[in-house]
């Protein structure tokens, strides 16, 4: 088999694999949606006049089979295919015969890729959020377990102030649903229909109504002037990667205060067996290893949002070869996410606070009482602040008098 765009001239082995690289199985996850974008092209084609009915009716149910095929596991994106768009009308002119080449009339596989991939981001995008939320609400699940529980706030990783496992919970579970808000700000740019630009300078000389695209295929505007179209790749899916980032951070730090909570100088958390991992010399260890991945992974995400900037940031207008690295970081980072969400539900829903093992240092209240003075006094903070701290600092000495001397 031979490239589409091959002219007689045979291909350097070693050139196809160096420059499709993964793009091949990268592109597995997009066959569907671009049988959906082709299929809506064919359908514009056929109004505009540029392709009989007959053709029209021969690509959409080849293109249907194909993806139901797909999603069935019978075929799959080859290195020879180059990519998945190469792959598909391969397929779909070997199905359905010549009808399968005219699909291409009007679009490039830069446009015909961007459009695939911005319908399967608006879909992922939406999972990332819910799976935002998921783990939100599993939170919201152990307040209403545990949350009266008692726990000390700590600032400079000291105790502060008093809190709750209410509180504690509460908090992850708030910012969590703004990591979801945030997520779905992406798909103001993931919005605009990209078809009918080619390869960054329309189709001139063919009568295409993008119009007609952008309505079949859900998109709110049209993606203009087509000039501005290949300028802005990777804007979304780095703006994406950045969301991901700052979800990411967020269970990062859940993930270290449950390691914190979970040593035995704290105990505050038990965790079950089933959510941690042994140790090969010593069998009394148990270990926290799911959260401190998570921990970890937190930078995995950096490097995705990182590699995505630094492929685009200086390029000059028009298509790039280098813009098809953007799938790489992208994808990584979007599975990144949805492994991480999908197993801390779980992990959340099975772990439980060991309200035996928390202590809270007396002098954690000592802001209240400041507070309370200078309600019950009319004094200023600055006062009841000097005031509680004297009180606090004789009751400290007395304290290391007392276990000095004992008797």
């Amino acid at each position: 088999m031979t490239q589409l765009w091959n002219k007689g001239t045979p291909l350097d082995e070693r050139v196809l694999a160096y420059t499709a690289g993964e793009d091949h199985a990268l592109d597995e996850r997009l066959v569907s949606y671009d049988a959906r974008a082709s299929i809506a092209h064919a359908q514009m084609l056929h109004d505009q006049g540029l392709l009989s009915a007959a053709d029209c009716e021969a690509i959409e149910s080849g293109l249907e089979a194909l993806a139901a095929a797909h999603a069935q596991g019978e075929w799959h994106i080859e290195l020879i295919d180059e990519d998945g768009q190469t792959a598909l009308e391969k397929r779909l002119t070997a199905s359905i015969g010549a009808a399968g080449g005219r699909v291409h009339l009007g679009r490039s596989r830069n446009d015909q890729v961007l459009t695939a991939l911005r319908l399967y981001l608006r879909d992922v995008t939406e999972q990332l959020a819910v799976g935002a939320e998921t783990v939100a609400a599993a939170l919201d699940r152990l307040s209403l377990r545990q949350g009266e529980i008692e726990l000390p706030g700590y600032t400079h990783m000291q105790q502060a102030m008093p809190s709750s496992v209410a509180l504690w919970a509460g908090g992850f579970a708030a910012e969590l649903r703004d990591d979801a808000a945030g997520l779905r700000s992406v798909q103001r740019r993931l919005g605009k229909n990209p078809l009918g630009s080619a390869a960054g300078y329309g189709m001139p000389g063919l009568p295409l109504d993008r119009e007609a695209t952008r309505a079949a295929l859900d998109f709110d505007v049209v993606h203009e002037p087509v000039t501005a179209v290949q300028l802005s790749r990777g804007k979304a899916e780095a703006q994406l990667l950045f969301e991901i980032a700052l979800l990411m951070q967020d269970l990062g730090r859940f993930a270290a205060d449950v390691c914190l909570f979970y040593t035995q100088e704290f105990a505050f958390l038990e965790l079950p067996n089933e959510f941690t991992t042994g140790s090969s010399i010593m069998p009394q260890k148990r270990n926290p290893d799911v959260f401190e991945l998570l921990r970890g992974r937190t930078a995995s995400a950096h490097g995705c949002l990182i590699e995505a900037l630094g492929i685009f940031a200086k390029l000059p207008s028009g298509y790039q070869r280098d813009l098809q690295l953007l799938k790489e970081p992208l994808f990584r980072g979007i599975d990144l996410v949805l492994a991480s969400t999908g197993i801390l539900v779980p992990a959340i829903d099975a772990m439980g606070f060991r309200e035996q093992h928390i202590e809270l240092d007396p002098a954690i209240h000592a802001a209240e009482r400041a507070n309370e003075l200078v309600v019950r006094e009319g004094i200023p903070f600055r006062e009841a602040y000097r005031r509680i701290g004297a009180v606090l600092a004789a009751d400290r000495a007395e304290t290391d008098r007392s276990e000095r001397d004992p008797s």
